[in-house]
């Protein structure tokens, strides 16, 4: 299973999310451009020491994404504030690629065209809330679409 960021722009939830990776034994596969430098105290710090152990691969666009990994169609779960679906739905494959965003834009148009049934969204009873954020929300459903690996 992966977690892909597509055009992070915050470090600490990039950080935060491959403490995650770690945790679990995760890729963290980020598609570029980023809105922070890989290098910055930030990703670090939210990664803490934890950092240095993430398995990394970075792509410069969604495109060279899926040349490079030819992703399965079925393997492919887009996460988005109006996906039709809700990330309880779904059973997800250990070849999972879980796909998130950018914090301030979600994820681009033209990769969820035509994808409405891989798009899912996390449930909000109050409708004041438009987002959560994006380390929370990526460490949920991982948890969730691992849920038969971790024993739940």
């Amino acid at each position: 299973m992966k977690i892909v960021l597509v055009t992070p722009e915050i470090p600490y939830n990039t950080g935060a999310i491959g403490r995650t990776c770690v945790a679990l034994n995760l890729e963290l596969v980020l598609i570029k451009p980023y809105g922070f430098s890989l290098d910055e105290k930030a990703v670090r710090r939210a990664g803490t020491d934890y950092w240095k152990y993430v398995n990394l691969s970075e792509y410069d666009t969604w495109e060279s994404f899926l040349e490079a990994r030819k992703p399965r169609p079925e393997s492919l779960f887009f996460f988005e504030e109006h996906g039709a679906q809700t990330f309880y739905d779904p059973d997800y494959p250990k070849d999972a690629f879980l796909v998130f965003g950018c914090e301030s834009k979600g994820l681009p148009l033209a990769i969820l065209n035509g994808l409405e049934d891989r798009t899912f969204r996390l449930p909000m009873l109050d409708s004041r809330v438009r987002s959560l954020n994006l380390a929370n929300v990526a460490a949920a459903v991982v948890y969730q679409a691992m849920r038969p690996q971790l024993g739940g």
